[in-house]
């Protein structure tokens, strides 16, 4: 089995592919101060209530954007499963042109994206990531990386409201049953669900616009079904696309050769 490990600066997404098929996705907190042999007893524990033995996972894909916990999953893939893991960074086969003026500057994630995104659904595409930060990104239709644009997470813009104002409370990220919102926490609410909303709708609509064609617009991360149920602009959520993108360009550079 392939193991795909997608390091994000909140969440760790951990896949285990057996062929084309994401056999089972686990969700992790990220903590950089955890140890190799702290997240391999959670790994295997996981993988013993599949049933499944270290031995079974053969190959494993990394991408991160928390530089402290590469060498930490590196050493859990050599000490715990006997294998080196691919790292998806520079010199790493994609199969995608990045187009922009330093393609170096590109968050390994966004990459990946582009490169899960297009084998999914094709292109011209929009990636839409709604993490810690939310990004933008546009892909051609022949799975060039064409650029996009970063705006802070609507979990960073929550917190930054609670702790920058002096009485704003914290609030829990739902949809309000109204824009006008009655109290302090509802106007908060919708504020935030609302605006993103009106943040997404407008950036889609500018790239749309700059790329001259219809581009399919896909929502992935932790917040795709809240702000997704609010507007047609997102056609599909798939919280999957990273996986598989760390699938693609593990075949890319090593073929398949695992069951």
């Amino acid at each position: 089995m392939l193991l795909a490990v997608d390091i994000g600066n909140t969440n760790i997404d951990v896949g285990l592919f057996k062929g084309d098929d994401l056999y089972v996705n686990w969700n992790l907190a990220t903590d950089i101060y955890k140890s190799a042999d702290e997240y391999a007893v959670i790994l295997l524990s996981l993988l013993r209530e599949m049933g499944d033995k270290p031995s079974d996972i053969d190959k494993a894909a990394i991408c991160s954007v928390s530089p402290p916990l590469v060498p930490t999953f590196k050493e859990l893939c050599t000490k715990y499963f006997k294998i080196s893991p691919l790292v998806v960074e520079a010199g790493v086969k994609t199969g995608v042109s990045v187009l922009m003026d330093n393609p170096r500057e590109v968050g390994p994630d966004r990459i990946v994206n582009a490169v899960g995104g297009h084998h999914l659904y094709g292109g011209p595409l929009i990636v839409i990531d709604l993490g810690t930060a939310t990004t933008f990104d546009v892909v051609s239709e022949k799975g060039d990386y064409l650029g996009g644009a970063i705006s802070p997470g609507i979990k960073i813009a929550t917190e930054a409201l609670f702790q920058r104002t002096a009485k704003l409370p914290r609030v829990e990220l739902v949809r309000p049953k109204h824009v006008i919102g009655r109290d302090t926490i509802t106007a908060m609410q919708s504020g935030l669900v609302f605006g993103y909303v009106g943040l997404i709708e407008g950036i889609v609509a500018r790239i749309q616009q700059e790329l001259g064609t219809k581009a399919k617009v896909i929502a992935t991360g932790g917040y795709g079904e809240l702000l997704a149920a609010e507007t047609k602009v997102i056609e599909i959520v798939d919280h999957n696309i990273t996986l598989t993108g760390l699938r693609v360009i593990y075949e890319l550079n090593f073929g398949k050769g695992y069951v």
